[in-house]
């Protein structure tokens, strides 16, 4: 499914828009003619400029296939306020015109009682290969396959598998013409080669001679994350989903990996940034939606950081003590959990992208242990520096104990940038471990974790330092 389409690609079209109405206005048969050379994307962007309540008469004056093209390319909203302005036969017609997967989705996207309208006045071979990939999770590989693919018996000679190749491809649409699958007699995968393999290939061979005979392949009910895996990993083009017998069902192509990849991005982006995953982009999700994907993680956050109000109320005696030490607590804390952060931020990346698993937990510790002590030392010593060059600068008076302030901000920094490495390293393995996604571990929420506890080191530190000087 081709991606929304933004504003700032718009002004071309909003320039042909009045041009367009004009047209539908005054001789709607030429809409197609005049159209004809530009892509269906471009189209998308004209049917977004003019307004909504016209949009189906445009569709509708392009012609079926032109209009099934430009319907991949509407957004989610458009596309489905347009099919529901239209006739069920009207609709049933564009969406027949489109290919499988992206047949399944919009109808997907439809209200269940419009969309069984549709459905109903498709034609029975494309209803009952849509209402197949229907029954597939939406986000599987079984809901996101295209069944418009091409496979040839292993056994059949070049010859003849290039004289079947051409008459799929006379036939209609296939979206993924230029990878080949050889099956044995029981529609199990044998083999793959492309399109270039097969011309190439001299009279008299078999196919199965000349294809690839290790086939990566994924299982129907495979998730998007393990599509994506699959392509990034072994370089594919399309990948062939098959049942629980090795049967080619049908290809996820790599426009739809595309898409799998922004999505996931985006929802890990949402995550890392303390909210819900949005399930449709911002602009279409409605007002109290985006509130509800928000305040759940807000309000966990803000309960969280109540324990640090907690934690600041318990030494308010020092603090009355030595008003000094406050001065420090923002910087005590915000390294601690700008530390973490990035632990975070890159064990989750690691994850997804298998560069580290479970069982390295241990490994991936001792490996941020070290960096969280260098990393702290760092920071601890600019903290040391900054006190005494104030002290000696006349630019604060911390008084004459500045040596051992400077020594407790030093330390408390070691110990928190450390603890916050450590937490935001291991956070994403234990949410893993307990079947949540990694992603949760929001910067957020690690720094949350780590407000309270950097608290607690940094006044007992300097109970520790201080006890008879200042407190």
């Amino acid at each position: 499914m081709a991606p929304p389409r933004r504003d700032d690609d718009l002004p071309i079209a909003a320039l042909l828009a009045p041009d367009i109405l004009a047209l539908l206005d005054e001789a709607p048969q030429d809409v197609a003619g005049e159209t004809e050379e530009m892509h269906p994307a471009d189209l998308a962007d004209v049917a977004s400029a003019i307004p909504r309540e016209r949009v189906a008469d445009f569709l509708l004056a392009l012609g079926t296939d032109r209009a099934a093209d430009v319907l991949e390319y509407l957004d989610e909203e458009l596309r489905t306020e347009a099919l529901e302005t239209m006739t069920a036969r009207q609709a049933a017609q564009l969406v027949t015109a489109m290919t499988p997967d992206d047949r399944a989705d919009v109808l997907e996207a439809l209200e269940e009682d419009v969309a069984d309208e549709i459905l109903s006045a498709i034609p029975a071979e494309q209803r009952v290969e849509t209402e197949r990939l229907l029954a597939y999770e939406p986000d599987s590989a079984g809901g996101l396959m295209t069944t418009e693919f091409v496979s040839v018996p292993s056994a059949q000679r070049v010859e003849e598998a290039l004289a079947s190749v051409r008459a799929m491809a006379r036939s209609g649409r296939r979206e993924a013409m230029y990878t080949i699958y050889a099956t044995d007699a029981q529609g199990r995968v044998a083999g793959v080669l492309s399109l270039r393999e097969l011309l190439a290939a001299g009279e008299g061979t078999t196919v199965g001679e000349i294809a690839w005979s290790e086939v990566v392949t994924i299982p129907a009910t495979a998730s998007r994350e393990a599509i994506a895996q699959a392509t990034a990993k072994y370089d594919l083009v399309a990948v062939p989903v098959v049942d629980d017998q090795s049967r080619l069902l049908g290809v996820v192509t790599v426009d739809d990996v595309i898409d799998i990849i922004q999505e996931q991005q985006s929802e890990e982006v949402q995550r890392m940034g303390g909210m819900e995953a949005l399930d449709d982009p911002y602009m279409q999700t409605g007002f109290f939606t985006l509130l509800r994907k928000r305040a759940g993680w807000l309000t966990v956050l803000f309960i969280g950081e109540m324990m640090t109000a907690v934690a600041m109320g318990h030494f308010e005696e020092e603090i009355a003590r030595a008003a000094v030490l406050a001065l420090f607590i923002p910087l005590i804390i915000s390294s601690g959990g700008n530390s973490g952060s990035q632990a975070t931020s890159l064990l989750i990346r690691a994850i997804a992208l298998r560069e580290v698993r479970l069982r390295d937990w241990w490994k991936v510790a001792m490996r941020e242990l070290p960096s969280g002590l260098l990393l702290g030392a760092l920071l601890g010593g600019l903290g040391l520096l900054r006190v005494v060059a104030w002290q000696r600068l006349g630019l604060y008076d911390h008084g004459p104990h500045y040596v051992a302030i400077g020594m407790t901000v030093m330390l408390s920094l070691v110990g928190v940038v450390t603890f916050g490495t450590i937490v935001g390293a291991m956070l994403p393995f234990i949410l893993k471990r307990v079947g949540l996604d990694p992603a949760s571990a929001s910067a957020p929420l690690v720094a949350t974790l780590v407000d309270v506890t950097g608290l607690l080191i940094y006044f007992s530190l300097a109970l520790l330092l201080l006890r008879g000087s200042l407190l």
